[in-house]
């Protein structure tokens, strides 16, 4: 089942930094929340920083920034009723990761400050500014929820009998999965990796041109397509001891090898401002051998047929044999590195591994099988990490069918999801009584908006 949050309302307008001169507009007055006046241009400054990231608005999504910021101001109220301070530490960690993103999206501080219309520092004020707001909005959200307790299970299962059996949420199906895992020859591969880096830097010193040979062997293909250069970014967008290279580099000079995560690197800066630089390189990951696969799968087949035949158990191969720290101590057993539970849907594994095991009963071992562990990059559009190629059997332990949550087999599921349940009731209980006994006025320019809250409708000033 997936996970259930509870969807709390941020704060929209991060930006409103502009005057409204800059949007071709005549500022004024939109909406009254209490003392707090919502106008015009924080409303257009929030669409042209979306703009800057090359989102598309409307009308429709400047209705969504209104409702947002007005049910922002309701919390922000409660906030200092409720004396609840402002993180800093937060602030200046979401304003160094916004100024970041959108430095690296206009190129650089002239062109920050010629979109915005006034100096980086100015906007790092004023956006600071509605950080803090943002800080006491959010944690007045969770001083509501926090004041929701733990369902019981008398709670739960009253839930469970006014809901029908079609609206409970399915759990789909999970493994319990070991692996023996080995990694190919990685010295004998990062050696000729950085023996053809080095090459590659020597004939860019003789004369040869970086860019042509980085659209010729470098291996990050968005970049060599542009003769290796990344663009002008910010330094927190790299991995740290990338950025530390290229920034303790003067324009021109060809780095020596610096290694990621990603692979192996050659760093040539081209010009550097503050703390943003632009930079070409060329990327070459190791790369295994025929052999390398060969070698560990024989070994792997042979530790299989060990294991079936009961000479060994699966857990003791797995202590002797495996190459993986974080499981070989365990006896092979995986976990999920973020969770640390030891069960996976679907979503959650390589699709090489579940394509190892799909066919597989519980007990069975797949057959040795190339796949990669979690030491590399995060991608937020999957679960899972990939990172450096290995080979591994891997053994079914425990299979889960997929099905309706029950009260005996999910109860820490259907507990979450009822606490979840009662905490969007608690905020929407908040917002509906602060909507009617908050002096809120509204501009009939809006009048149009389909607003997720029907009792904003009641707010709007007559023509």
């Amino acid at each position: 089942m997936k996970r259930i949050f509870l969807i709390l309302l941020g704060l929209t307008a991060f930006c409103a930094v502009s005057s409204a001169q800059k949007y071709n507009v005549v500022d004024k007055t939109i909406a009254v929340v209490g003392n707090e006046a919502v106008m015009i241009s924080d409303i257009e400054s929030e669409v042209k920083a979306q703009s800057a990231q090359g989102l598309v608005s409307d009308r429709n999504y400047r209705c969504e920034v209104l409702e947002n910021i007005l049910t922002s101001k309701l919390f922000l109220m409660q906030a200092r009723i409720d004396s609840l301070t402002v993180n800093q530490d937060m602030v200046e960690s979401s304003l160094d990761q916004k100024f970041a993103e959108m430095l690296s999206y206009l190129g650089g501080e002239e062109q920050f400050e010629a979109y915005f219309g006034k100096p980086l520092y100015r906007v790092r004020q004023e956006w600071r500014s509605q950080y803090e707001d943002m800080s006491l909005t959010q944690q007045e959200q969770q001083e509501i929820i926090r004041k929701v307790p733990d369902m019981t299970p008398l709670e739960v299962r009253a839930f469970m009998d006014t809901v029908s059996a079609n609206s409970l949420p399915v759990v789909p199906i999970k493994y319990q999965l070991s692996q023996i895992c080995l990694y190919p020859d990685r010295e004998a591969a990062d050696l000729a990796a950085r023996e053809k880096l080095l090459d590659l830097r020597e004939r860019i010193i003789n004369g040869e041109k970086f860019t042509t040979l980085a659209r010729i062997y470098s291996e990050d293909i968005s970049s060599a397509i542009r003769g290796g250069e990344l663009g002008m970014a910010s330094k927190s967008i790299y991995w740290p001891v990338f950025s530390d290279a290229a920034m303790a580099l003067k324009p021109g000079v060809i780095s020596q090898i610096v290694e990621t995560p990603d692979g192996f690197h050659i760093i040539e800066v081209t010009e550097k401002k503050g703390d943003m630089f632009n930079a070409r390189h060329i990327l070459l990951r190791p790369k295994y051998t025929e052999a390398d696969r060969e070698k560990a799968f024989k070994t792997l087949d042979s530790l299989r047929t060990e294991i079936l035949n009961d000479a060994v158990s699966f857990q003791m191969a797995a202590n002797f044999y495996s190459e993986d720290i974080a499981t070989r101590t365990n006896g092979g057993q995986m976990a999920d590195p973020n969770t640390g539970s030891s069960y996976f849907e679907i979503d959650q594994l390589k699709p090489q591994d579940y394509v190892a095991i799909r066919n597989l009963k519980e007990g069975e071992i797949s057959m040795p099988v190339k796949s990669t562990d979690n030491d590399g990059r995060e991608d937020p559009t999957k679960d899972y990490v990939d990172g450096k190629e290995n080979y591994k059997i891997i053994r079914v332990d425990k299979i889960i069918p997929a099905h309706t949550a029950t009260f005996e087999d999910d109860f820490s599921q259907l507990q979450m999801l009822v606490k979840g349940i009662r905490q969007n009731e608690a905020i929407d209980e908040f917002l509906t009584k602060k909507i009617a006994e908050t002096h809120i006025t509204i501009d009939p320019l809006f009048k149009d908006c389909e607003f997720k809250r029907s009792d904003w409708a009641t707010k709007f000033k007559e023509d």
